[in-house]
């Protein structure tokens, strides 16, 4: 407490110790000085009116030229207006100052007790190994994070910044020197020097790291974050959105990556992760080469159950009925940082597990079951795994009931050899849903129930996300539909519905005839299947034509032959390779 009392004792608060370290004009001296003599009066703020008057006596209204000498010390940082409503200090007129109270910052009283504000930094010498310098790296993105909250804080501002900005500068040119002291090449310097990383991808790139080694659910993940984390104004960040944005140099060098999460506010957030084998080779430098992950569409090609997926659409692109939209948008945000954070304390969930979800997609066929899941797959950045339940039929008898369980082990077995957590999705799986026999059971009704035995202790037991699809949810065994924890209907389009469905499906590029609308053929109540095979039946007719154009002539002949179901009139046309 020696500065504080050598500040308070002082005759002329700009002959102070600690005046150097303020940054301040004699007359903003003064005004700390009699504040901090209040304060340690047991008075927290003052009127500036009160204030002025109390420093500045002399000359009637002569305290008004202090005013913004009261301005300035609210922008540096040392005092701090209270108020209920916070305001951005740069926007008010030294005038408003006036009849509002203020108080010495936390900074301030800070600095009274910790003069020392300059960094203590131990003398230049190489660094021993490669956790010495990541801890003086880890130090860097804390300052980077004090610097951020600085800057998004109303009531602290230049001053803040300035001192944590020296701190820095010492900070990156001991580091520079450190490592050019260093005879080996550290592991992390190497790879920046080998992917040519800026110096802000640099920055991002140790600020993951550094989530890694903490192992914490910290949002320095999220995008904005991130963004904020380098950059100084609105301007900047703009312009450093790019350095995390899909063709960035970090994400086409597969340097980091990202999972898309939908935010409570319905929009989608990113939080970005460094690549396994990067981090891999970044914290276990001296251990051997593991093997390289194997990819899973090279191990799709070794089995004969999946069909793997990458899926094109996302959720937006798909026309859903608002029910079901609502049901899959809470799916979603399963994947959300603070649900998986309260699921986890609730002991509800296992912190490493990913998503756990069996769902249950049910509706007349053609209305979008296959491309919904799909789609839900590419929102959450996965892989779909699809196997079609009809070929556990074709299989030959005695059999069926060890390939259910080869149909789970099988997709385990992918997941663990590649770290990845794809989607596995039952196409049809009516089958093995349906009520079991009883009674007086033929053998075949038998096998059947063994194998749907297996197959409800597989759902059971299921990690990761399932999603089987199925035309009739009457028919599902009751012991089945108790192990899906989400059912979702998909009904046939409305008309608002088949507008859309319409308007994405028909080609945009394709002349149309004059008066040409939508909503003539939105009267019809098709699927969007139905839509979707309508629009290319009349495209082939449309094509082979000497001067090809749609008209609404052409779409409802093609929806009275798809509504009759007679298609033996005539061959629909398409082209020989």
């Amino acid at each position: 407490m020696k500065t504080l009392v050598n500040f308070l004792d002082a005759k002329d608060a700009s002959k102070s110790e600690i005046f150097s370290q303020l940054k301040c004009s004699d007359a903003e001296a003064k005004v700390l000085q009699h504040l901090t003599i209040k304060y340690m009066q047991g008075q927290d703020d003052l009127l500036v009116l009160e204030l002025l008057q109390e420093l500045f006596p002399s000359k009637k209204y002569a305290y008004l030229e202090h005013l913004g000498e009261i301005k300035n010390l609210l922008e540096l940082g040392w005092l701090h207006q209270q108020s209920f409503t916070p305001v951005k200090i740069s926007d008010v007129t030294p005038l408003e100052l006036l009849n509002t109270a203020v108080g010495l910052s936390p900074s301030f009283l800070k600095l009274m007790q910790d003069v020392n504000i300059d960094i203590d930094l131990p003398e230049i010498k190489p660094y021993s190994d490669h956790l010495e310098y990541l801890q003086d790296q880890f130090f860097r993105i804390e300052l980077y994070q004090k610097m951020s909250s600085i800057r998004q804080n109303v009531h602290e501002h230049s001053l803040g910044i300035d001192r944590i900005m020296n701190k820095l500068q010492l900070l990156e040119k001991r580091i520079a020197q450190r490592v050019e002291q260093t005879e080996e090449k550290l592991v992390l310097d190497k790879f920046f020097i080998q992917k040519k990383m800026a110096t802000l991808e640099q920055v991002i790139f140790i600020a993951l790291l550094r989530e890694e080694y903490n192992a914490t659910d910290a949002s320095l993940r999220e995008m904005n974050t991130l963004i904020d984390l380098i950059s100084i104004d609105e301007y900047d960040r703009i312009k450093n959105r790019s350095l995390l944005e899909d063709g960035s140099h970090l994400i086409n060098e597969n340097i980091i990556d990202y999972e898309e999460m939908l935010n409570p506010f319905g929009g989608i957030t990113r939080a970005f992760y460094i690549v396994d084998d990067v981090l891999q080779s970044i914290i276990h430098p001296n251990k051997n080469k593991k093997v390289r992950r194997l990819k899973l569409n090279a191990l799709i090609e070794e089995q004969d159950i999946f069909e793997l997926i990458d899926p094109e659409t996302s959720l937006e692109d798909v026309v859903l009925s608002k029910e079901t939209k609502e049901t899959l948008d809470n799916l979603m945000r399963q994947v959300d940082k603070k649900v998986v954070s309260r699921l986890v304390e609730w002991g509800i969930k296992d912190k490493k597990s990913g998503i756990d979800a069996r769902i249950i997609f049910y509706g007349s066929a053609g209305t979008g079951k296959t491309m919904t899941a799909y789609s839900l797959a590419k929102s959450l950045k996965r892989q779909v795994l699809a196997f079609d339940c009809s070929k556990i039929l074709s299989m030959y008898v005695g059999e069926s009931e060890k390939n259910v369980r080869k149909i789970f082990d099988t997709f385990y077995d992918l997941c663990d050899k590649t770290k990845t957590e794809p989607i596995l999705l039952l196409n049809e799986a009516d089958q093995f849903l349906g009520s079991r026999s009883s009674g007086n059971i033929t053998g075949s009704d038998q096998m059947h129930n063994q194998m749907q035995n297996i197959f409800l202790e597989q759902i059971e037991n299921f990690r990761g996300m399932l999603i089987a699809t199925t035309n009739l949810l009457e028919n599902i065994d009751k012991a089945f539909s108790r192990r899906f924890n989400y059912k979702i209907e998909f009904k046939k389009p409305d008309e608002a519905q088949r507008i859309k469905l319409w308007e994405l499906m028909l080609p945009k590029e394709a002349p149309y005839e004059k008066g040409f609308t939508v909503k003539k053929l939105s009267k019809y109540p098709l699927s969007g299947g139905q839509i979707n095979l309508i629009v290319k039946n009349t495209a082939y007719k449309v094509a082979v034509r000497e001067e090809p154009l749609f008209k609404l002539e052409d779409f409802v002949h093609e929806i009275q032959r798809e509504k009759s179901g007679d298609f033996d009139g005539e061959k629909v046309m398409g082209f020989i390779e």
